[in-house]
């Protein structure tokens, strides 16, 4: 099956935001699975609920839901009190009807909006200084206040052609019913509130049940070179499994004042959002890394894992710390993807977070809600020549990760380059052979974002203007 992107985005930015396109054959090649129900709303806008768990390899791992859309766009309202406070009501009636409508769960429908720094730049700018959370962590590190939402940067392993993105807002629409992100996307769409910049799409699901997963049954489709060589159990185009429950944060450690990073104020019970797209080498990986070297990048080097097996455990005994990571580069000159992170994403000893809850050493702290896509970059965008977009499909990601502030995100994309919390920077070249990873991904785009608590997740502080 070949496709056409120009006739998947000749309709325009309306007609994206709910065809589609190769994301259809989702559901004829993989289909809904069963869901717990949900239980209400909760503060957290970034929570779904009704979330399944598996058992694979002995291992639970989370079924994260089938659809997946991510569209950005710029505010198209005057900067006057009266006509933000009438989009700020449009918008929240819009989102109050999904959430009587739908269920927050991939059963129903997750939406998820964060506000970038431009809005408030343009919109809030003086009520921002006084509300977005200092990010004490990072304030102590630095010996000057940093806010818990900050300008994306670059990284080494970043290509220089990487875009830092300059969007007001982002809407992430999760499902397992692409009937239902079409209608959460076109309530939101129809208000004339925002200008779309760009629609992303994608989907999530291994294989389970048994057989082949939905990346590669989805990759082969669009032919995408070598696709033939994903494993049949795959989660990712790349191989394994990257949902393991153990390896993703419990549900409220990644709210802003969950672990102490901040009060959180008006902002407490939301997050943190990084988003960035992926072009991954599938033809690449599966060529040039035999299966040892793909473990040892994706995991650790000299970790024992059979060619048949897609799911390693990732709990808190699994665990590399700082020592380790340096300890096997010295002997391997390698570093794996994961014992990498866990360095920075794993809490070194026991927190008692703001809610109550207790976390053991070795617990995750992002919420990870990243997924699959062919789009090249996007679906579609509002400038194709700026976003480079091109017709033909490619293996990508859409990375869509929750922290609790821009500058843990940073702490851990760091990490995957070899600066090691303790300020070390391990000696290889960040797109070396040694952080396979890295040579064989391509970021194009990147940006952070807030989200508030669902209580303010519409037009934040715009209420507050005097």
């Amino acid at each position: 099956m070949r496709l056409s992107r120009r006739q998947l985005l000749a309709g325009g930015a309306a007609a994206g935001l709910a065809a589609g396109g190769i994301y259809e054959l989702v559901d004829q090649l993989g289909g809904s699975p069963s869901r717990p129900a949900a239980q209400g709303l909760t503060p957290e806008q970034h929570l779904l609920q009704g979330v399944r768990v598996v058992e694979d390899n002995g291992v639970e791992v989370v079924v994260p839901p089938l659809h997946h859309q991510l569209v950005t766009a710029r505010v198209k309202v005057g900067e006057s009190k009266r006509e933000l406070t009438d989009a700020q009501r449009s918008l929240e009636d819009a989102l109050a009807k999904l959430d009587a409508q739908f269920e927050q769960s991939p059963a129903g429908l997750g939406v998820t909006v964060a506000w970038g720094l431009p809005y408030f730049r343009r919109f809030v700018p003086k009520l921002a200084d006084q509300h977005i959370p200092v990010d004490l962590r990072a304030s102590k590190s630095k010996a000057k206040p940093v806010p818990v939402l900050l300008d994306s940067r670059r990284f080494p392993s970043d290509p220089e052609e990487m875009l830092l993105e300059s969007n007001d807002v982002a809407l992430l629409l999760r499902s397992d019913h692409l009937d239902h992100i079409a209608a959460g996307a076109k309530a939101i769409g129809d208000l004339g509130v925002f200008e779309l910049t760009s629609i992303r799409k994608g989907f999530a699901g291994g294989g389970f049940e048994g057989g082949q997963g939905l990346p590669k049954k989805m990759a082969v489709a669009a032919q995408v070179p070598g696709s033939f060589l994903i494993p049949d159990g795959s989660e990712l185009f790349l191989g394994f499994t990257s949902t393991q429950k153990a390896g993703l944060g419990p549900p409220k450690i990644a709210n802003i004042e969950e672990l102490g990073f901040s009060p959180g104020g008006y902002f407490a019970q939301g997050t943190h959002l990084a988003t960035s797209h992926i072009t991954e080498d599938v033809e690449a990986w599966y060529v040039n890394f035999p299966h040892q070297e793909r473990v040892s990048t994706v995991f650790r080097p000299g970790l024992e894992v059979k060619e048949d097996v897609q799911t390693v455990p990732q709990g808190p005994n699994d665990v590399s710390d700082t020592a380790r990571v340096h300890r096997d580069f010295a002997t391997s000159k390698q570093i794996g993807h994961s014992a990498a992170l866990q360095t920075v994403s794993r809490l070194a000893k026991t927190a008692v977070g703001t809610s109550g809850a207790i976390y053991g050493p070795g617990t995750a702290i992002p919420h990870r809600a990243d997924f699959n896509t062919l789009d090249n970059p996007f679906f579609w965008s509002a400038d194709p020549e700026r976003d480079a977009m091109s017709d033909v499909p490619a293996a990508g990601v859409h990375f869509v990760v929750f922290n609790p502030s821009s500058d843990d995100f940073n702490r851990g994309r760091l990490a995957m380059d070899g600066v090691l919390p303790d300020g070390t920077k391990l000696p290889f070249h960040p797109r070396d052979r040694g952080q396979g990873f890295n040579s064989i991904l391509r970021t194009t785009h990147r940006q952070n974002f807030i989200v508030p608590p669902r209580r303010h997740r519409s037009f934040p502080l715009v209420e507050l203007l005097a």
